[in-house]
């Protein structure tokens, strides 16, 4: 399509962090379809929980947080996660008239003279003069390359296409990656795999006692500096540790995480360490995360000799015009929230100057 329309803000993406944008900007007097516009690329509401696994029931998600406004209340917390919060995300869209597009691909955003940018999509072109960037993460899922990879002769999956445990059953399964979803599919493929082998880069950290509002400040501090210096973002998990839980005691008494230093190559059988130690394999499982959601961006010259998006509050430093939510210290559910709320703040403000036009109030 070739339409051209314009409005005041463009949000792309609709999970948790889009939404909260979406909402904050409809609560202080931007109306959806006139005033902005909110493009998402997946089939339905829920963002990527839609696509998680379905024995990643709702009673076994760490730390979700409700959008604004509208609490999640009375929800199985057996029934699967991408159901339960795919249905409230459909209830949150409706109830404040947010008026998603989907599915709808945002290709590229470009400088398009006279203050705006262009957002091309597959819903046309979009000039505006905000825009938040709500991609998040899933959409790119890190594959590590070792010597060997090609030759391998079993199967070779990565979280984001994970089916849940019953997909391994009487496999012999090596999983990488020291985060919390490495852990939870050693914990799930333990009853139904032939054997499970874990593999980090490096030695993983249990975290004990409670993880109370200090610790949570001190760890998203250590994320947002990163940004700051334009370097890469990392997770928030990555700095504060795995919880010491009861099922992770559990794990590690009965040996599931007994974890090994990472591999030197990969076989057509397995796996192999330069001191001769092989595991054999019919699975390799990548639990090793994900990376910004960010190559449409790429025409506006964002990112820093670092790697990343140096970024300011929610503010991309090179084009205040840009905000990024849910990136960095924002990933998490309540970082994205507040990181909505942020993002419109500071956006009434860019508008309301001179060389923009008046918001009202």
């Amino acid at each position: 399509m070739n339409e051209m329309r314009e409005v005041e803000v463009t949000v792309i993406g609709a999970g948790q962090a889009g939404l909260a944008a979406a909402y904050h900007l409809r609560r202080t007097g931007f109306e959806p379809e006139h005033d902005f516009v909110v493009l998402d690329h997946s089939p339905g509401p829920g963002g990527a929980w839609q696509f998680r696994w379905p024995s990643l029931t709702y009673g076994r998600v760490h730390g979700m947080h409700a959008l604004p406004g509208r609490e999640l209340t009375g929800a199985d917390p057996a029934r699967p996660s991408s159901e339960v919060i795919s249905e409230y995300f459909t209830d949150y869209e409706r109830a404040f008239d947010l008026r998603v597009r989907r599915p709808v691909d945002v290709r590229a955003v470009r400088e398009g003279g006279n203050g705006r940018l262009l957002v091309e999509s597959s819903d046309g072109t979009w000039a505006t003069k905000a825009l938040i960037n709500a991609t998040g993460t899933w959409d790119r899922p890190f594959w590590p390359r070792y010597p060997g990879q090609d030759t391998f002769r079993g199967r070779q999956t990565h979280t984001a296409r994970y089916p849940g445990p019953e997909a391994f059953a009487g496999l012999r399964v090596v999983v990488v990656g020291g985060g919390a979803s490495g852990t939870q599919h050693l914990l799930e493929l333990a009853p139904y795999a032939a054997a499970t082998t874990w593999v980090t880069r490096r030695p993983p950290v249990f975290r004990e006692g409670p993880f109370d509002e200090d610790a949570g400040r001190a760890a998203v501090a250590l994320v947002e500096e990163r940004v700051r210096q334009g370097l890469p973002p990392k997770s928030v998990v990555s700095v504060t540790g795995l919880p010491l839980n009861d099922a992770i005691r559990q794990g590690l008494a009965d040996g599931v995480l007994d974890r090994l230093p990472m591999f030197d190559r990969i076989t057509p059988d397995g796996v192999e360490w330069k001191d001769g130690r092989r595991v054999s394999a019919d699975v390799i499982l990548w639990a090793t995360g994900f990376r910004p959601a960010v190559d449409h961006l790429a025409p506006l010259r964002l990112r820093e000799p670092g790697g990343g998006i140096r970024v300011e509050g929610t503010r991309a430093v090179v084009d205040p015009r840009v905000h990024l939510v849910g990136y960095g210290p924002s990933a998490s559910t309540i970082g994205a929230n507040r990181a909505g709320r942020a993002a419109v703040r500071d956006i009434r403000r860019l508008l309301a100057e001179p060389a923009g036009e008046p918001v009202a109030a």
